[in-house]
């Protein structure tokens, strides 16, 4: 894109002669009278111009004046050329991480259900932070996630991750433990090992079980927490066996 300035002095005892001055290639600074510019500008295969006048200026003053306007347009043309290489760039680098086709219908609906199992999780109400966890618990306050983790790590508990953060299920803690976390948890978690991620275990929880007479696995985990891990374990067989 070309960028021509226009210098207009009605005095013509300061009008200066016709200057063209290259800053930066694709800029053009034409400096004169509206006829010495005009003369240019027919000439001209620039697609845009820019035309900046100006009446009964000291000649000193504008001559520096439009020496500042054309370092800055040459400096402007090259940042816009910098930012069209880095729109290219990304770009080329959209395309190398996007698929190289559509996604299938069946992979979109696995999507739009696997968004719903999750916003059905997180609306449910059963998760404390880790912080929260251990003030419940009244654990050490030093480190807060110290502790949750460590029962994480362990298997004792699990957690979900969303946007950064994990969160643990209130439903499996032992009330009359100090809020520990109960001991028919672990089992369901070796259980579901290598069957079912932190997402599909707190869906599992969440959802109304046929083994369990349609109540969910959550609701009874406490109070017949063999029942849910037989149920956990008629849920791996059915996963196994297809």
């Amino acid at each position: 894109m070309d960028m021509i300035l226009l210098n207009h002095v009605d005095n013509p005892c300061r009008r200066a002669s016709m200057s063209v001055q290259k800053e930066h290639p694709g800029v053009s600074t034409l400096i004169g009278t509206p006829k010495e510019v005009r003369v240019r500008l027919d000439k001209s295969h620039a697609r845009q111009v820019l035309v900046v006048s100006f009446e009964h200026q000291n000649h000193h003053e504008t001559k520096v004046l439009m020496e500042n306007l054309s370092n800055m347009a040459s400096s402007m043309y090259g940042v816009f050329q910098q930012q069209q290489q880095s729109r290219a760039t990304l770009d080329r680098l959209a395309e190398a991480l996007v698929p190289p086709k559509p996604a299938s219908p069946h992979i979109i609906k696995e999507v739009a259900m696997l968004v719903k199992a999750r916003k059905a999780v997180l609306e449910s109400g059963d998760w404390l932070t880790a912080a929260e966890l251990t003030e419940l618990a009244q654990l050490s306050t030093a480190n807060p996630s110290a502790q949750p983790n460590k029962w994480k790590k362990t298997g004792r508990i699990f957690a979900i991750h969303h946007n950064g953060v994990d969160y643990f299920p209130a439903y499996g803690l032992n009330k009359d433990e100090g809020f520990r976390p109960l001991k028919a948890l672990a089992h369901v978690i070796e259980v579901f090992e290598s069957h079912k991620d932190s997402w599909g275990m707190a869906f599992w929880f969440l959802s109304a079980n046929s083994f369990l007479g349609g109540k969910r696995p959550q609701d009874m985990l406490a109070t017949q927490p063999e029942q849910v891990i037989a149920a956990a374990r008629d849920e791996v067989q059915g996963i196994e066996h297809g």
